[in-house]
């Protein structure tokens, strides 16, 4: 008993943590008694979360390709929790439409949101990851990091360079006690999925819609575990072998109408 009462407190930061995947992980690292640090550009969707978490829960609403903001974000919460057990890297946005039809603003925008963002927030974080034995650097990627989807080309692009980014900082960070990860979620039902698109989905398989929370479950388990890519849910892992041994059998089934 003694040992458990001596243990820090451990701390999450969360960035996209008003709503869906992130509020679903702040959530459940809460209780589990830890500290949470949530960012969100919605600073009514931080007000409801630290509402439900209390003291548990540190807020800050910023944009993260906003800088100086991600940098006096992260240094803000290195005084108010003196560590960072987990950086949940997973402020996002998607744009559906083809690329060609694709207003170049808003291929901007999801680049700079989506990559360069992130990367900001990771860079930022860093120092204090390197500080924290064990830490972890956690991205969330996308099943669309699996294989490229037709009509979210740029969406698309981000989260292979996000899932890219993430196997390189699994070997670069390792020589500081650092690991790094992604999830990689299929069809969650946040507020990306309108419920047109939801109506459409199988009830089971790959494709079914999956709660946020369940994704949530997966950076718990990353946390306690030590794989790069956790498919949530696990039945992508399959595909993604499968993409990679033969991509031009799924680009051929891709153009004949096969989600596979």
């Amino acid at each position: 008993m003694d040992d458990i009462a001596n243990e820090p407190r451990r701390a999450i930061l969360i960035s996209g943590a008003a709503s869906g995947i992130g509020r679903a992980t702040a959530q459940l690292f809460a209780g589990q008694g830890w500290l949470v640090g949530a960012l969100d550009r919605d600073a009514a969707g931080l007000a409801r979360l630290a509402d439900e978490l209390g003291t548990q829960v540190w807020t800050l609403a910023l944009d993260v390709t906003d800088r100086a903001a991600v940098l006096g974000a992260v240094a803000a919460f290195d005084a108010v929790a003196g560590r960072l057990d987990v950086l949940h890297n997973n402020a996002g946005i998607d744009a559906k439409g083809l690329f060609a039809d694709m207003a170049w603003d808003k291929v901007q925008r999801l680049v700079e949101v989506n990559l360069l963002g992130g990367m900001s927030l990771i860079h930022a974080a860093l120092p204090l990851l390197c500080r924290t034995p064990g830490s972890l650097c956690l991205t969330t990627a996308s099943a669309s990091a699996i294989f490229g989807q037709q009509g979210m080309a740029v969406y698309s692009a981000t989260k292979f360079a996000v899932r890219g980014l993430t196997e390189a900082l699994s070997v670069e960070l390792a020589a500081h006690g650092v690991r790094a990860a992604d999830l990689i979620p299929g069809i969650i039902d946040t507020g990306m999925l309108s419920a047109e698109e939801k109506a459409q989905l199988p009830s089971d398989g790959p494709l079914r819609v999956i709660s946020p929370d369940a994704v949530a479950q997966a950076a718990w388990s990353a946390w306690l575990g030590n794989e790069l890519h956790w498919f949530v849910p696990a039945e992508l892992a399959p595909f993604d072998l499968a993409a990679r041994q033969d991509p031009e059998a799924v680009r051929d089934r891709r153009i004949a109408g096969s989600p596979f």
